[in-house]
C-alpha cells in the first residue's frame, strides 16, 4: 500500500491562513493609527455637564456670581472648561448684578478668567449712580473674583440717549466705572 501526499491542500490552507493574518493585522495597524492621530490632535474631555445653573456663594453665604449654560466641557490638561451660550451673573455690593453673555466662553483657573467671544453682550440694569447700560462686543476677559471686565476689541457703549462707539474698555463691575481705552466717539439722541 503506499499513500501518495500532496501538499498542495496544505500550502493552500498556509497561504489562506497568512493571506487572513496579513489582512487583520493591516486593518488593525491602519485603525490604530487613525485613532492615535485623532486623540493627539484634540484632547480629550474629562468631564462634561448639560442644562447648567450654578450659583457660586461668598463667604457669607450670598451669591457672588451664577453661571448659566446649555453645556459645560471641562479638560484638566489645561485646567480649563468650554461653555457654550454663557450667561454669567456677578452679583455686587449694588443690589443690581451685571450680566454678561456670549456665544461661548472659556474659564480657565476654576472661574478666576472667563474669556468670552462672539456676539458678548454685558447688561447693567440702572442703579442710583448709573444709568442702565449695555455693552457689544466680540471678545471680553472677565476676573470674576475681583470683579473686572476688559477687552482690546471695538466696543459699542449703549445708555439712555446715547450711544459711544471705542476701542478698548477696562470696567470696574463693582463700583460701576467704565473706562473706554481709545478712539471713543459719542452720538447724543435726545428723547
Amino acid at each position: 500500500m503506499t499513500y501518495k501526499y500532496s501538499l498542495k491542500p496544505a500550502i493552500i490552507s498556509l497561504t489562506i491562513f497568512l493571506s487572513v493574518f496579513l489582512a487583520v493585522w493591516a486593518t488593525f495597524s491602519l485603525y490604530s493609527s487613525k485613532t492615535n492621530s485623532s486623540t493627539q490632535g484634540s484632547a480629550t474631555p474629562d468631564a462634561f455637564m448639560e442644562d447648567v445653573v450654578a450659583v457660586i456663594l461668598d463667604k457669607q453665604g450670598k451669591p457672588k456670581m451664577k453661571i448659566v449654560s446649555p453645556k459645560m466641557v471641562y479638560y484638566s490638561k489645561d485646567d480649563s472648561t468650554h461653555l457654550e451660550a454663557p450667561q454669567l451673573t456677578i452679583y455686587r455690593k449694588s443690589p443690581k448684578p451685571w450680566y454678561v453673555s456670549a456665544k461661548e466662553a472659556i474659564a480657565t483657573e476654576g472661574t478666576e478668567h472667563v474669556h468670552f467671544k462672539n456676539d458678548v453682550m454685558i447688561q447693567r440694569a440702572a442703579d442710583r449712580n448709573n444709568p442702565a447700560t449695555v455693552i457689544k462686543t466680540t471678545t471680553l476677559l472677565v476676573h470674576p473674583n475681583t470683579q473686572i471686565a476688559e477687552t482690546n476689541d471695538p466696543i459699542t457703549l449703549i445708555q439712555p440717549n446715547i450711544t459711544v462707539n471705542g476701542i478698548g474698555m477696562y470696567a470696574d463691575m463693582n463700583n460701576g466705572d467704565i473706562k473706554l481705552l481709545s478712539d471713543a466717539r459719542g452720538e447724543y439722541v435726545p428723547s
